[in-house]
């Protein structure tokens, strides 16, 4: 399993608004960045990433999980841009901001703090485990039983 952040102009779209959307999830449409429309495509069925609300806010609330693989982006006209659909799983008890991150030794790292403008970022195992430290999650979330992979 791998993780990622994803991040949201909450007016635009918010953890609230993914929550609502239930077990059925959202695509996550819009992205126009190669880098990040690559992570996408990486991105397998059970990972899990973080929602981070960017511009209002400047933090992670919450943690969603990647449930169809990268496919055409319905809002796309050129063909070039792909998404994945993702389903909201928890709500972070204390939401992480970015002063929080930037602040933490651990996260210096973390494409957050270096890679700040890409919106889809992979986020290593030891950073995941320590922002949901951060964020009350203990022990740090680990996928659901549904979505393990099935040997």
């Amino acid at each position: 399993m791998a993780y990622w952040l994803l991040k949201s102009e909450p007016d635009a779209f918010s953890w609230d608004d993914l929550t609502e959307k239930g077990k059925a999830g959202e695509p996550w449409t819009g992205v126009r960045n190669y880098t990040a429309r690559n992570h996408m495509k990486a991105m397998q069925k059970g990972d899990l990433c973080f929602f981070y609300h960017s511009n209002i806010g400047k933090e992670i609330v919450g943690i969603c999980e990647v449930i169809a693989l990268a496919h055409p982006d319905e809002t796309d006209d050129t063909g070039k841009w792909e998404c994945v659909d993702v389903r909201a799983v928890e709500r972070m008890p204390q939401p992480v901001t970015l002063a929080d991150v930037k602040a933490n030794p651990k996260l210096s790292e973390m494409a957050l703090v270096t890679s700040f403008r890409l919106s889809v970022q992979p986020v290593l195992a030891d950073e995941w485990a320590e922002v949901c430290r951060m964020g009350r999650l203990a022990p740090a979330k680990k996928a659901p039983t549904s979505a393990k992979k099935k040997n």
